[in-house]
């Protein structure tokens, strides 16, 4: 790679030096591979670090040199903290985030932080076990924050999870505004009802049902019976409105209850990205719950965000910055964790799609109305570090589907 450096005009920070932490820090972008890397120090000094391989332009713009102690000390969540304390910002944070992930095997002891930091982080991370009082605690933190704060800026189904595009996905998002947002959601119903060979009459459970979208869909649409099942009050509330209000109060029922707590037989399960909410210790539970409640030749379909199998044991021991401020107590499998999950429970393994890229665009216009809205978001008590804080996990979110660090797969199952 080469590195080439300017100064600037030295009106922002004069008398300014980088500590010893940011010529680390610097000297570290040596390394850079894929893409480009601009730093801009507070005193207006650029350094621009080129890859030999193609890929995104990241640009860094320091604000505090403290930035990089908690790169160098805390790895990425280091990085993400320290954005929300504003030491940091940057015109195109996705593009910035996608560098760092695409270089992870270049720059990984600077990306993962000290033994030490990921040891605390994941021992935090490990205090918040989704027991069925924990799991209630844990999908609060993030789910009451309250409907009318995800009716701001999710698309008019209130669906919050990845959509599927017509065609190919743009992870920029282009032409995803508005109705073709609400319609890639509707697609996605429509795929997870065709993986599991849904058909009218049929009874579905619906493990982590949400705001209702899709037990609306699959009763009025296919004409199937549905038992959507949530541990959110406030969703239990706006699905069983919504169901009454759609007229089809005589064949969907929502309940407030643990996936623990199911009985009976169905002919198909629908569990929509609530898999992630569940935590490994419990993912025997879970699957064990799915081979229990389906009827002989009964069929499930699931979607699941997954982490890529090269990062996964890191991942596992550790707690990132999304378990930290955003989902306490998740986990994401990977690929093979996940099979192998299925297939110790009993279950057959029918077929999987992935379709990352399509997550990237979802999330790219889920933050484009997150940002329309700020100002109705703001006069409701959310204040700027709420945003910073909300805004990065959606582009974190982003460039990891764009990078290929996570993916997103719906899997169709059987019970033989």
């Amino acid at each position: 790679m080469t590195e080439s450096s300017l100064t600037g005009g030295g009106t922002l920070a004069r008398g300014y030096r980088p500590s010893r932490t940011m010529r680390l820090l610097l000297a570290t972008a040596r390394a850079l591979r894929i893409g480009s890397l601009t730093v801009v120090l507070p005193d207006g000094t650029t350094h621009r670090f080129e890859g030999t391989e193609p890929g995104p332009s990241g640009v860094l713009a320091v604000h505090d040199d403290r930035v990089a102690r908690r790169l160098l000390t805390g790895g990425s969540l280091g990085f993400c903290e320290s954005y929300l304390d504003g030491d940091w910002s940057s015109p195109d944070v996705p593009a910035l985030f996608e560098m760092a992930l695409l270089n992870e095997e270049m720059l990984g002891r600077t990306l993962h932080g000290r033994p030490w930091y990921r040891l605390a982080s994941h021992l935090v991370h490990a205090l918040r076990p989704n027991t069925r009082t924990g799991s209630r605690r844990n999908i609060a933190y993030h789910y009451d924050l309250g409907n009318e704060f995800y009716g701001r800026w999710l698309d008019e189904t209130m669906t919050y999870s990845s959509a599927v595009f017509a065609g190919e996905a743009d992870g920029d998002a282009a032409g995803a505004a508005g109705p073709a947002l609400a319609e890639a959601q509707r697609r996605k119903y429509a795929e997870i009802a065709r993986r599991m060979g849904l058909e009218p009459g049929h009874h579905v459970l619906e493990i982590g049902c949400g705001w209702g979208g899709f037990a609306e869909f699959a009763a009025g649409e296919v004409g199937a019976r549905v038992t959507g099942i949530t541990i959110s009050p406030r969703q239990f509330a706006f699905a069983s409105e919504r169901i009454q209000r759609a007229g089809l109060g005589d064949r969907v029922e929502i309940r407030l209850q643990d996936y623990r707590d199911t009985a009976g037989r169905f002919d198909r399960i629908a569990s929509i990205e609530m898999f992630e909410a569940v935590g490994e210790r419990y993912w025997p539970d879970f699957f064990g719950t799915v081979r229990g409640r389906l009827a002989e030749g009964g069929r499930a379909a699931l979607q699941i965000i997954t982490i890529a199998d090269r990062h996964f044991e890191r991942y596992r021991r550790g707690g990132d910055y999304i378990q930290r401020y955003i989902f306490p107590g998740g986990m994401l499998p990977s690929p093979t964790a996940l099979r192998r999950e299925v297939e110790t429970a009993g279950l057959r393994w029918r077929e999987a799609a992935s379709f990352g890229p399509h997550y990237a665009r979802t999330l790219a216009e889920w933050n484009r109305r997150f940002q329309t809205a700020w100002p109705e978001l703001s006069g409701m008590g959310f204040d700027g570090r709420f945003k910073r804080m909300w805004e990065q996990y959606l582009w974190y979110c982003q460039a990891g589907f764009k990078a290929g660090s996570i993916d997103v797969l719906q899997v169709a199952l059987a019970r033989d």
